[in-house]
């Protein structure tokens, strides 16, 4: 089954399957009735640190290239997480991985990133 992955306000569409916000911060003055996802896993998004540098709340904006590579060595302290996502793929599941609606182009997102991982894990699991 497939990993999507979307940011939180776009469609639902009824094969999203499980819906999991994966934003390190939780969408502002929203209601918790009006929630599109299923569960937040916060930790499965950026650092504090990291989405502060990215956005340059401390200087001048970290490019992609760093960032992909501090995401990358942030989410290897969630293994656990990632390996039951993929658990639950390889079981038939569908994940649709959420991220802020500031997020437009999914190739520069954290969520493309995790779906990589979540899919190398997979692949790892079941050779």
């Amino acid at each position: 089954m497939p990993i999507k992955t979307k940011r939180w306000n776009d469609d639902q569409q009824a094969d999203d399957g499980f819906r999991l916000l994966i934003c390190r911060y939780r969408p502002r003055a929203l209601k918790k009735a009006d929630e599109t996802w299923d569960q937040w896993e916060k930790d499965l998004g950026p650092s504090k640190g990291l989405h502060a540098d990215f956005y340059g709340k401390h200087g001048p904006p970290i490019g992609w290239k760093v960032y992909r590579r501090r995401y990358l060595q942030e989410m290897k302290a969630q293994k656990e997480k990632i390996a039951e996502l993929a658990q639950r793929v390889t079981a038939g599941e569908t994940i649709t991985l959420l991220c802020s609606s500031a997020c437009v182009n999914p190739e520069h997102c954290h969520r493309t990133l995790l779906k990589q991982l979540i899919e190398k894990e997979k692949k790892r699991a079941t050779d």
